[in-house]
């Protein structure tokens, strides 16, 4: 098994609500900057900031620069974890009807 603490790691990049958001929005509209991603979202930009930061870290989200913008993109491992996040709400969602 992988190493505990990456795993961590990347488990730490996805627990919140509006880090799972973006990810979502990041795996739909390719190259968004900070500003457009805090925009469509309705949160503020430090708060936005703070949450590209931690998808980042834990390598869910790349950056690309193009002079002075910076364009977010998923990475594979993103995709990876948007697929089991949609499992897992299915199985939640599942439950809660039985």
């Amino acid at each position: 098994m992988a190493n505990y603490r990456k795993l961590e790691r990347v488990v730490k990049g996805f627990s919140n609500h509006r880090r799972i958001q973006m990810l979502q929005l990041v795996s739909d509209n390719p190259d968004l900057s900070l500003y457009e991603i805090s925009g469509k979202l309705k949160i503020n930009f430090k708060t936005a900031s703070e949450h590209l930061r931690r998808l980042t870290v834990s390598g869910l989200i790349s950056k690309r620069s193009e002079g002075s913008f910076v364009h977010h993109k998923i990475s594979q491992r993103g995709k990876t974890i948007l697929r089991f996040l949609k499992k897992l709400e299915y199985k939640i969602d599942e439950k809660e009807l039985n």
